[in-house]
C-alpha cells in the first residue's frame, strides 16, 4: 500500500507512472470508503484523481501555486498534502473542511466555496509573482460548469490581454474524446507548445517581414493560413482568440498523457489552457451512472450497492417549496422558475418535469438570472428566482439596479437561509437580510413553519406592488398540519403565538420554535413571555412594536442572521424614527465573524443561539427591567 506512506507531495516524484496508477486506485478506494460515512463531494473528487496526481508530480507545491475552483474538488489534494488521517472529521465541527482552507495547510493557497473565482485569483498571484521578481508557477483548475460563470470569462479576457505566464486546467467532465480528434490534437498540441517550434515561428515571421516591398504581405498571408487551419482543426479556438495557448483535449485519466501535456504547457511563455476530459465519479459505478446524485452526498451509503441510508424524518423546507410551486404553477401560467445551476438543490426537478417550458436554468450566472427575472416580470410573467442565500449575494447589483429600482414583480425563494451546517462559512445564509433590507421597494418574509411558507408563497404570487422575498432554512420541517387552501398574509403583520406579560421575544423563522421552548421553561420560573412570530422582516409591524413599547414590555429580538444590519437593527431604527426612546430592546443574533463548518446545532451553540442562552437573556431583563443590560441590550 503506497497511500499510507504519502505525507508530502514531494514523495510522488520518486514514483513510477505505474506506481502512480496504483496510487490512484488506492485513493479512489479511500474516498469511497470514507465518504460512505462522513458524506461529502464524492463524484467531483473521483473524477480528478489522476489530474491532481499529475499536478503534484510535475510541480512543486506550495512554492508553485495550485488553485482549485470552488474547492470541493480538492479532496485528493488534501490527501496528498498530509491530511489523509483527518478524513474521519471531514465537514465535522472543528474537523477537516470540505473546501480548500488556508489555515489547514500551506498547500492551500486560495479558499473558495463559490465558483468561477480561480482564474481571477491565478491572475492576481501571477501578477504578484512578477512584481516581486519570483519565478514560481501558477496553476488554476476550473470545471466546465464553473466556466459558465461570467467572472471566469472576465478573468480569461484579462489573462489573454496581459500574457502573464500561468496555466489553466479545464476539467471537462461533460465531453467525450473521439479517437481521431484526440490523435490530431495530441500532435498539434506538441508542435504548438514545443519551445523550438515557437521560437522558429517567430524567426520565420521576422524574416518574412524583412523582404523588401512584399515581406509584410507574405507575413500576413502566412498568418491568415495559420488562422484558417486553426479554425478548421482546433476546438479551442475561443481560448486561442482570447490569447491563451490551447492544449488538448487530453484524457484526464491517462497519467502518461497528462504528465506529457503538463510538461509541454510549462514550456509555453505565456498563458496556456489544458483541456482535460474526465469522468465524474470515475471508478465507482453508482457515481458514474448518476454523477448529479453523487455530486454531494449528505447521507451515508452502502458501498457495494450505492444505496443511500436515508434518515427517517420530516421532509426539508426545500421539498415543501418545490411541491407548493407546482400547485401554484397549475393555477397561474405566469409562474416561471429561474435557477442559477441548482435545479436539484432548490427542489425544482419536479417542477421542471411538470412545466419544462417554464423552468429556466441559466447556469452559474446569478447576475444574469436576476436581470432576466426583472425583464420577465416587466413583460407580465411571475418569475420565481430560486436561489441559495449564499449565492444570491453574487447578484447584489442586479437586485438593486434591475429588480428593486424598477419595482419589478420578482419573487425571491431564498433557500438555505440561516446556518447551513457542514458546508460552513462560505455557504452560511446569514447575510441576506442585512444586504436586502435597506433596498427600497422590497418585502422580506420568513415563515415559522412549513404551512406558513405555503401561505407566504401565495402571498408573494398575489402581491403586485414590487419584489417580494420569502426565505427558509436548511432544516427539516416541523411536521405541522397543512392547510389545503392558501390565502395571502397581510403585508407587514406579525403574529402573537403565545401571550405573555412584561417580556416579548420577537423571533424570526426557526427561532420561533426556540422561543416557544424558552417560554415554556421560563413559565416554570414564574416568568410569562410573549412570543411574537416576526414573519415580516420588512416592513415591520409598526403597530405591534408601538404597543409593546407603550405597555413597557421589554423586547428581545431573536434571529439566525447577522446581528449587524438585520431585524434587530431594523427594530432599533424603528423606535429611533418614532421618537420612542424608553423602549428596552435586547438583541440575539450572529456576532460579527464567520462561523465555520459543523452541524447546525453546533453552530448555534457557538454563537449562543441556544435555549439556555435565551432563557438567561430574559432573566437578565427581569433583573433590571428599566436598565440598559449588557453589550447586546439597548435603550432605543
Amino acid at each position: 500500500m503506497l497511500l499510507p506512506n504519502i505525507k508530502h507531495p514531494e514523495q510522488l516524484k520518486h514514483l513510477s507512472v505505474g506506481e502512480l496508477e496504483d496510487l490512484a486506485g488506492q485513493i479512489r478506494h479511500f474516498l469511497i470508503e470514507k465518504l460512505s460515512v462522513t458524506g461529502g463531494h464524492l463524484a467531483p473528487n473521483l473524477g480528478v484523481v489522476e489530474l491532481t496526481l499529475a499536478l503534484h508530480y510535475c510541480f512543486d507545491s506550495p512554492r508553485d501555486k495550485m488553485i482549485f475552483d470552488v474547492g470541493h474538488q480538492a479532496y485528493v489534494h488534501k490527501i496528498l498534502t498530509g491530511r489523509m488521517d483527518k478524513f474521519d472529521t471531514l465537514r465535522k465541527y472543528k474537523g477537516l473542511c470540505g473546501f480548500v482552507k488556508r489555515s489547514e495547510s500551506e498547500h492551500d493557497v486560495w479558499e473558495a466555496g463559490h465558483s468561477s473565482t480561480s482564474l481571477s485569483a491565478a491572475m492576481g498571484m501571477a501578477m504578484a509573482r512578477d512584481l516581486k521578481g519570483d519565478n514560481n508557477r501558477v496553476i488554476a483548475m476550473i470545471g466546465d460548469g464553473a466556466l459558465t460563470g461570467g467572472m471566469a470569462f472576465e478573468a480569461l479576457n484579462h489573462i489573454g490581454h496581459e500574457q502573464k505566464k500561468l496555466m489553466v486546467i479545464l476539467n471537462d467532465n461533460e465531453m467525450s474524446i473521439a479517437p481521431n480528434v484526440g490523435a490530431m490534437h495530441n500532435y498539434l498540441s506538441k508542435i504548438r507548445s514545443d519551445r523550438y517550434y515557437l521560437r522558429a515561428k517567430d524567426e520565420v515571421e521576422m524574416l518574412l517581414k524583412k523582404i523588401p516591398a512584399i515581406g509584410g504581405k507574405l507575413a500576413k498571408t502566412a498568418e491568415k493560413m495559420k488562422d484558417s487551419l486553426k479554425y478548421m482543426m482546433v476546438p479551442g479556438v475561443l481560448f486561442e482568440e482570447l490569447g491563451l495557448t490551447y492544449l488538448g483535449p487530453v484524457d484526464g485519466h491517462d497519467l502518461n498523457k497528462l504528465i506529457d501535456t503538463l510538461k509541454q504547457a510549462d514550456n509555453v511563455d505565456g498563458p496556456v489552457l489544458i483541456h482535460a476530459v474526465t469522468t465524474k465519479g470515475k471508478g465507482y459505478r453508482p457515481a458514474e451512472s448518476d454523477s448529479h446524485k453523487w455530486h454531494g452526498v449528505s447521507t451515508p451509503y452502502k458501498i457495494e450497492s450505492g444505496q443511500m441510508l436515508k434518515t427517517v424524518g420530516n421532509p426539508m423546507y426545500t421539498e415543501v417549496f418545490g411541491q407548493t410551486l407546482i400547485e401554484l404553477g397549475e393555477q397561474d401560467k405566469r409562474i416561471v422558475a429561474v435557477t442559477p445551476a441548482m435545479p436539484g438543490g432548490s427542489g425544482l426537478i419536479p417542477f421542471s418535469k411538470k412545466f419544462p417550458d417554464r423552468m429556466i436554468d441559466v447556469g452559474i450566472a446569478e447576475q444574469h438570472a436576476a436581470t432576466l427575472c426583472a425583464a420577465l416580470a416587466m413583460e407580465g410573467m411571475k418569475p420565481v428566482f430560486a436561489v441559495y442565500s449564499t449565492f444570491m449575494q453574487r447578484a447584489y447589483d442586479q437586485i438593486v439596479h434591475d429588480i428593486c429600482r424598477h419595482n419589478a414583480n420578482v419573487m425571491f425563494a431564498i433557500d438555505r437561509a440561516g446556518f447551513v451546517g457542514a458546508d460552513g462559512e462560505t455557504h452560511q445564509g446569514v447575510y441576506d437580510v442585512a444586504f436586502m433590507r435597506h433596498i427600497p421597494n422590497i418585502v422580506i418574509m420568513m415563515p415559522k413553519d412549513e404551512n406558513e411558507l405555503r401561505h407566504m408563497m401565495k402571498t408573494a404570487l398575489d402581491y403586485n406592488e414590487g419584489p417580494i422575498a420569502y426565505r427558509y432554512p436548511r432544516n427539516n420541517v416541523r411536521g405541522v398540519p397543512m392547510d389545503t387552501e392558501l390565502v395571502p398574509i397581510p403585508i407587514g403583520t406579525w403574529e402573537v403565538v403565545r401571550p405573555g406579560e412584561g417580556y416579548a421575544i420577537l423571533a424570526a423563522g426557526p427561532m420561533v420554535q426556540l422561543a416557544e421552548e424558552a417560554a415554556e421553561q421560563l413559565k416554570r420560573e414564574g416568568i410569562t413571555v410573549q412570543i411574537v412570530n416576526a414573519r415580516f422582516l420588512k416592513p415591520l409591524d409598526g403597530g405591534m412594536l408601538r404597543n409593546l413599547a407603550e405597555t413597557g414590555t421589554s423586547m428581545l429580538v431573536l434571529e439566525e442572521a447577522s446581528q449587524a444590519g438585520s431585524m434587530g437593527s431594523a427594530v432599533l431604527e424603528f423606535f429611533a424614527e418614532q421618537g420612542i426612546h424608553d423602549a428596552v430592546v435586547s438583541l440575539m443574533g450572529i456576532e460579527d465573524r464567520f462561523i465555520e463548518h459543523g452541524s447546525i446545532p453546533q453552530q448555534r451553540e457557538e454563537v449562543g443561539l441556544t435555549l439556555e442562552s435565551l432563557c438567561q437573556e430574559i432573566r437578565s431583563l427581569k433583573n433590571a427591567r428599566t436598565a440598559v443590560l449588557g453589550k447586546r441590550s439597548f435603550m432605543s
